[in-house]
C-alpha cells in the first residue's frame, strides 16, 4: 500500500511550567530505488508522492534521458520498508544509466551523493534558451503565490518546494518534498509528461540555488531560476556559462539578480 505524504505523531509542547499533549502531523519520508531495465540506479529519501513525476524528472536531470519520448514505461511498486520505480527505458538511455549508478544512498538533501568519481559531479555547461523576458512583477506574484501551493509544508512545515510560473508570474504547478533536489525533479517531471515548454515561464524553488539546482534546471532548459535563499560561487559559475538567469535571495518585496540579467529588463 502506498504511504501517505504525511503522518500523525504524538508529542508533548513544553510551556512554562506546564506541558500540552498534542498530535503534529509530521512529514513522511522513504528509500525510493529508481530501477532501470531491472538495474538499481539510485536509491533516494523522498516524499511518497508525485513518484512517477519524480521518475521522469531524475531521468532528465540525470541525463539518463535527453528526450521524455526515450521513456518508455514508469510503474511503480510499494514494499514494507520503501518503493521502487521501474523506469523502462530505450537500450541507448539504459547504458547511460548504468554509468550514472550511484553506490551509496541519496539522503533526502543529496544531489550528488554517491557518485563515483570528481569527474562526475562537474558537468559541461549545456546552453540554455534566450527567447524568455520577464517583467520583474512577474517574479514578485510568484513568490506571493507560492505559499498557497505548498499544502504538505502547511501542514508540516518540512518540506521543499518547486512551481513553475507563467510569463506573468502566474504559478501553473508545484511540488513538494523532503529533498529539494527531489521537488525540483517532480516538477521537472510533471512539466516533462505535461509537455510544457521550459521557454514560456519561470522556475521558483524554496531552498538555495546550490550547483545541482542549477545543473538539473540547465537539463530541463529553464531559463530564469529563482530561489529564496542564495547561491553558490559554482552554481552562479555553471548559469554564466549556461546562459541562465538566477535570481536568489527572493522574496515578494526584493530581488538580487545574479546572472544574466537581460531577461528581467535589467542592463548586463
Amino acid at each position: 500500500m502506498a504511504r501517505p505524504p504525511s503522518v500523525e505523531a504524538g508529542a508533548q509542547v513544553l510551556r512554562g511550567d506546564g506541558t500540552l499533549a498534542i498530535a503534529e502531523r509530521i512529514a513522511e519520508e522513504l528509500p525510493v530505488a529508481l530501477v532501470y531495465n531491472n538495474v538499481v540506479v539510485a536509491v533516494m529519501m523522498a516524499t511518497p508522492a508525485d513518484l512517477e513525476d519524480f521518475a521522469w524528472g531524475f531521468s532528465l536531470g540525470e541525463a539518463i534521458v535527453d528526450d521524455p519520448d526515450d521513456i518508455i514505461a514508469v510503474t511503480l511498486r510499494s514494499g514494507a520498508t520503501g518503493a521502487e520505480i521501474h523506469v523502462t527505458v530505450e537500450p541507448e538511455a539504459a547504458s547511460r544509466a548504468g554509468a550514472r549508478t550511484r553506490k551509496l544512498v541519496g539522503r533526502s538533501g543529496c544531489g550528488l551523493c554517491g557518485l563515483g568519481s570528481l569527474e562526475a559531479a562537474v558537468v559541461a555547461a549545456r546552453p540554455v534558451g534566450d527567447a524568455l523576458r520577464l517583467r520583474p512583477q512577474a517574479v514578485a506574484a510568484a513568490l506571493a503565490q507560492l505559499p498557497d501551493f505548498q499544502p504538505l509544508n502547511r501542514e508540516t512545515r518540512a518540506v521543499h518546494a518547486a512551481a513553475w510560473a507563467d510569463r506573468d508570474g502566474a504559478i501553473v504547478m508545484a511540488r513538494e518534498d523532503v529533498g529539494r533536489h527531489n521537488a525540483l525533479d517532480k516538477l521537472v517531471g510533471a512539466m516533462a509528461r505535461a509537455r510544457i515548454r521550459p521557454d514560456q515561464g519561470f522556475c521558483v524553488v524554496t531552498s538555495r540555488c546550490s550547483y545541482e539546482m542549477v545543473e538539473k534546471a540547465m537539463r530541463a532548459g529553464i531559463e530564469v531560476l529563482v530561489a529564496v535563499s542564495a547561491p553558490t560561487g559554482l552554481a552562479l559559475r555553471l548559469a554564466e556559462q549556461a546562459g541562465m538567469t538566477v535570481v536568489g535571495i527572493a522574496r515578494a518585496d526584493a530581488q538580487t539578480v545574479f546572472t544574466h540579467p537581460q531577461r528581467l529588463g535589467l542592463a548586463p
